[in-house]
């Protein structure tokens, strides 16, 4: 058991004027930290991302204001600056503003950003890590993300290296690492990395896995390999967002008999097709549904 007032004692108290950048996770909410848990129950408003799951908007208290401001790939979304800006606006009028991204604030979430304008405005701030898809994710679809009889490092990367305004990518140096790849917001840009990859001299038959809707009840995972990587996700139809991973640590995933346990929703890839895995009924249970979650409230809170 959790000695709940031991713990009470490490969390920061969240005072009123400040903003918090909180990582909300891959998506199950059993993989929210405490701190997390924390500053959702002593907000007065959540400032979230469409990343942020359902399940851990449910651990908001009633009384906390929510406002949506979108930020996904493709979809409308507040601009940054205006983001920013309604941050600065909530604090000021002394409220405990929660700004919820999803994953970790500082992987891939424009959270350096925030903090540098935070920081420069002379507002005070806060940063809560949370578990990172590329982490979370993979453990959640049976993938180690490191192994001693693999690699000794790991590369996260962005899928939106492809767009005009991103700093140019050394491909070929990537490919030429033999460390794992794991690629956030890939989907769209599949066609083009996994050409690049390959030009770049990326061995065809590197091992692949696509996992979609990591950690949530729904989640899938795809197992290919580079050449067929494209293909084999089109076929599939996964939904975003969809973590990418590509090396030789994604074939030990056989190892751990992941691809046995119907909790991982795998779609395997094959000379038939694709065919979806079986799922079983407490799956749900096993990713995050059905818990209780201890209550953590600032004392100096009435």
């Amino acid at each position: 058991m959790i000695d709940l007032e031991s713990v009470q004692s490490h969390l920061p108290t969240f005072r009123p004027g400040t903003v918090w950048l909180v990582g909300a996770g891959p998506g199950d909410p059993a993989l929210l930290t405490l701190a997390a848990l924390h500053a959702l129950q002593n907000a007065d408003v959540v400032v979230y991302d469409a990343l942020v799951s359902e399940g851990v908007l449910a651990l908001v208290p009633g009384r906390t204001s929510r406002e949506y401001v979108g930020k996904r790939g493709g979809k409308p979304s507040a601009r940054q600056s205006d983001i920013t800006a309604r941050l600065m606006e909530l604090a000021r009028s002394g409220l405990r503003v929660v700004r919820l991204k999803g994953g970790d604030p500082f992987v891939f979430g424009r959270g350096a950003e925030e903090a540098a304008d935070l920081a420069r405005a002379g507002m005070p701030f806060h940063v809560v890590s949370g578990i990172t898809a590329g982490i979370g994710g993979l453990a959640a679809a049976g993938i180690p993300l490191t192994s001693r009889l693999t690699n000794h490092g790991v590369i996260f990367l962005t899928g939106h290296v492809t767009t005009r305004d991103a700093a140019p990518v050394d491909w070929r140096r990537l490919a030429g690492t033999g460390l794992p790849l794991v690629i956030y917001m890939a989907l769209g840009a599949l066609r083009d990395i996994v050409a690049q990859f390959l030009a770049a001299g990326m061995a065809p038959e590197t091992p692949a896995a696509a996992i979609s809707n990591a950690t949530l009840p729904d989640q899938r995972v795809l197992l290919s390999r580079l050449e067929r990587l494209l293909p084999d996700v089109e076929a599939a139809h996964l939904a975003p967002p969809v973590i990418i991973a590509l090396g030789a640590n994604v074939a030990l995933r056989a190892a751990l008999g992941a691809g046995d346990d119907p909790g991982f929703r795998q779609v395997r890839c094959g000379p038939t097709g694709l065919v979806p895995a079986g799922t079983d009924a407490d799956g749900a249970a096993r990713h995050g549904h059905g818990f209780n979650i201890p209550i953590l409230r600032d004392a100096e809170l009435p």
